[in-house]
This record gives structure tokens, sequence and C-alpha cells, in this order.
């Protein structure tokens, strides 16, 4: 029906009765029709063509889509730097970029089939439309055509006898009726009207050929616009799918990574690596817990530690830490404290080369020199005679006695203000001084002292008991100075 009513609708020339001279050669061209026919189906093939290289331009660019989804690929298709550190179970990070590799590879390769299907599907409809249009365009060139070229032709063959009918009806009058017998109006006239039949048969039969095409290019046209829809449904499905594909796999990667758990890899990462992680339960170091090399050697025993009290030089007595040691040092430190700073002592005694006196009550002297300075320092120091004071009078023979085990030296010299208690005492002191003791005629210039023998108990096997007694051997005279200074006089200070 509509194409009936699309038919009814179309412009037709009607036949008419005229007189006019020049009606029976119209002044028109009969190709003009076809020409227009031919038009409109150049402009259905440009539509065609056109869709054409949409399709082919969209096939190449699905092509490249799929060489730079490779591309893409690539930036994670190698196996993650430090991946032991991740599980390889799936469900872990591992488990997440296998996942985008593969979907990526995915839409890759549905990039590669939608170029090849559209290719091989979508565009070779549009292909055989375009040869429709131009069998269509060969077929009017050849019918509605021809046609229109036979139409020239009889139109010039009347047109030639009507200008000869007309050169002889003016020879006719011109020539009072005298003309020769093929020439006569009368016959010519006869001729033109036969020529006249030619083309006018011509003409109808031409314009039934156009009547047929136009009637038909309804019809076509609808195949041209149904064929244009069923292959761009096709384009949509293709391309829609290859969508659709994408999307999928792009929400498979979403859902992979959403799928893992916040602390699987934590984990795991624990599992792995218990071993060298810290066990939270675990209890803290302590330095009395710990052990090492030489921890417990012999050397690192102090014979004798603990408080005792030092006479400084304002008379007043203060209080630090001191040991003894088997290296034979009496080392003072400012506490017994050895984690809040190093503990270096602030003077070291080597008591081989000091003195110790007696004891009183809870004091006792040490004559010595400083030994925690440098060489040349300890070169240049001064003996001193250093006054220490126990908490108790047992304190101060336990000290005494550890010390005189390994001092140098070791008389009966109490400290200051403090009157020797007996004879021997006295002897001692007189004999440290230099003055001979009561009772010593007859001597061979040795001190009348047990002092030396003593000494020599006392160090308990440390130093030599005749390098100590080296000081107190001669004929009874007075020491010369070289011997005092050997043997400390004069150069002490008391505090």
């Amino acid at each position: 029906m509509a194409t009936t009513s699309a038919q009814n609708t179309l412009p037709t020339r009607t036949t008419t009765s005229s007189t006019d001279p020049d009606d029976a050669i119209p002044d028109e061209d009969s190709s003009e029709t076809t020409k227009l026919f031919n038009e409109r189906l150049a402009a259905w093939k440009h539509a065609c063509g056109y869709l054409e290289d949409y399709v082919t331009s969209t096939e190449k660019m699905q092509h490249a889509h799929g060489k730079e989804y490779e591309k893409v690929l690539k930036t994670v298709n190698h196996p993650l730097k430090e991946g032991h550190h991740f599980e390889q179970n799936l469900g872990g990070i591992a488990g997440l970029f296998d996942n985008i590799r593969t979907n990526t590879q995915g839409i890759s390769n549905s990039h590669y089939e939608t170029a090849k299907t559209l290719k091989g599907s979508v565009l070779p409809i549009f292909e055989r439309l375009h040869s429709e249009l131009k069998n269509k365009t060969k077929e009017l060139s050849k019918g509605a055509g021809k046609g229109g070229k036979l139409v020239d032709k009889a139109r010039n063959t009347s047109q030639k006898h009507i200008e000869y009918l007309g050169q002889h009806t003016a020879a006719f009058d011109s020539s009072a009726g005298s003309v020769k017998a093929n020439d006569d109006p009368y016959v010519i006239q006869r001729q033109v009207y036969h020529r006249l039949n030619k083309q006018v048969l011509e003409e109808n039969s031409n314009r039934d050929d156009l009547l047929s095409v136009q009637n038909s290019f309804a019809q076509f046209e609808a195949h041209v616009v149904s064929t244009f829809q069923t292959g761009l449904a096709q384009f949509n499905a293709v391309l829609q799918n290859q969508t659709e594909q994408a999307r999928s796999m792009y929400g498979d990667m979403l859902g992979t990574a959403q799928r893992i758990q916040p602390d699987f890899e934590w984990n795991g990462f624990i599992k792995r690596n218990g071993s060298t992680l810290i066990d939270p339960r675990a209890p803290k170091r302590s330095v009395e817990s710990l052990g090492f090399a030489n921890q417990d050697h012999r050397s690192t025993k102090a014979l004798i530690a603990g408080s005792l009290e030092k006479k400084g030089k304002l008379k007043s007595y203060t209080t630090a830490f001191y040991a003894v040691t088997p290296a034979k040092y009496l080392h003072e430190f400012k506490t017994d404290d050895d984690f809040a700073k190093d503990p270096s002592p602030e003077n070291s005694l080597y008591l081989p080369d000091c003195v110790i006196g007696a004891v009183d009550g809870t004091k006792f002297n040490v004559r010595g020199k400083d030994a925690g300075k440098s060489a040349i320092l300890s070169k240049m120091a001064m003996t001193h005679e250093y006054a220490f004071r126990a908490h108790t009078p047992q304190d101060a023979e336990r000290w005494h006695a550890v010390i005189a085990s390994v001092a140098g030296i070791s008389n009966n010299e109490l400290p200051d203000g403090s009157a020797p208690n007996s004879p021997a005492g006295a002897e001692k002191s007189a004999a440290w001084h230099g003055a001979p003791a009561a009772g010593a005629a007859g001597t061979t210039g040795a001190f009348a002292s047990p002092t030396h023998a003593g000494t020599t108990a006392g160090v308990g096997g440390y130093g030599d008991p005749a390098a100590a007694q080296a000081p107190f051997a001669g004929s009874g005279a007075p020491l010369s100075t070289a011997e005092k200074e050997a043997a400390g006089y004069g150069s002490e200070k008391r505090y």
C-alpha cells in the first residue's frame, strides 16, 4: 500500500491536444529522467561506500586495539618483583595479577575476533549491496538509457522530414503548384506522419521503460534501506558483544580484587616468615638474661667491690664505688650502674706499685699514682696518698686484706689523726720515715721491721719480695735523694 501510495503521488506527464507546430518534436531531453535516476543510484552507492569505509575503519581500529592491549598486557606479563612476599595460592595478590593477565589477553583477543567478524560478516553485506547498486546502474543504462537514445534518433528523423515538408510547401507556393511527384507536399506529409508514428512509438516505449524503472526504484530503495539496517544491526551486535566481553572481563578483575580478604596476604606473610618476625607474645630481652663469651672469666670477677668513702681536698668524704680486680687495679667509679653511663674509672691505682697503710677502725690509706691516664701523663703524675673510710670496721678489714694481698708494699702507718697503738707500730712508722728503730744496733743496716716479711706474704705471690725490700737495704746510713725518690719520698700528697 505504501508503494502504491508513493507511485500515485509521483508527478506524471499528461497528454494534451495541441495545435502548436512545435509540439511534434518536444523541446526536452529524453535522457533527463534517466540521468536523474543515475544520480540517485550514485547517491546510494556513495552512501553504501561510506558505510563500507566505516566498517573497514572500525575493523582496522579493532585490530589495532588488539595490538594495543598486547602492549598493555606486557606491563603485567612479567612475574611480580619480590613475588615471594605474596601468597601464591588463589585469593591473593598473585592470583589477582594472574586474573588481570588472563582478562587482558581476553580483551585483546576479543578485539581481534571483532575485527575478524566485521571483515568476514558485516562488511560483505554492504559490499554486496554496493554490487547491486552498480548492477542497477548498468540496467538503467542498458534499458531506459538505450530507449532514450532511440527516442532522440526518431525525433531527429521526424524533425528532418518536417523541415523537408516546409521547404517543399514553400516551393509549392513559389512555383504555383509546379512540383515533382516525389516532392509533392502531400506525400512528404504522409512520410512525416510515418516518422512521427515511429517517434511516438519509441517515446511511449521509453516512457514505459522509465515508468517501470521508476516504480521499481521504490522497492529497490526499500531494499537498500533494509540492507543498511541489517548490516548496522549486525555491526552493533558484534561491537556490543565485544563491549560486553570487555565489561565482563574488567568486572571480573574488580571482583577478584574485591574478594581478597584484607588480612589474607598479611596472614600468609606471618606464616611464611614466622621465624624472622617478632613474636609479640615473647618476653622482652633483658641484660640479666644475656650471655656472651668470657662472661664468667676469672679476670672479670672483682676480688672485692662495694662503696667506700674517700677524703677529698676539702677534708670531706665522698662516697664512690670501688673494685679490686684480678688485674691488681683498684678502680674508682661514680656509681655501680653499668647502664646509665659508660662505666669509665675516675681513678685507677695499680696496686703492685702502691703502698697500703694499716687499718684504724674504718679508715686506711693507699699511696700510689693514678694509672688510668695516658702513658705520658702517668709518668708525669705525682704520687698521692688516698684516705679511705669503710662503712664498718669489718668492711675496712676485708678491703684492707684484699688490697694488701696484691699491693706492692704494706706498712703499719696509720691514717692521719691516729696514734700508733704499739711499739712495733712506732718502729714501723719510724722506719717508713727513714729513722732507725730502737734496739737496731748491731744489725747490718736493715730496718728492724717485720714489714718486709709481711709484705711478701701479703702480696700473695704478686711481685718480687726482694724488689719490695730494695729501698730499705743499706748500711744504716741516711738514704740519698735518688733513693728517697725511688721509694716515693717527698713526692706524695696527703688528702
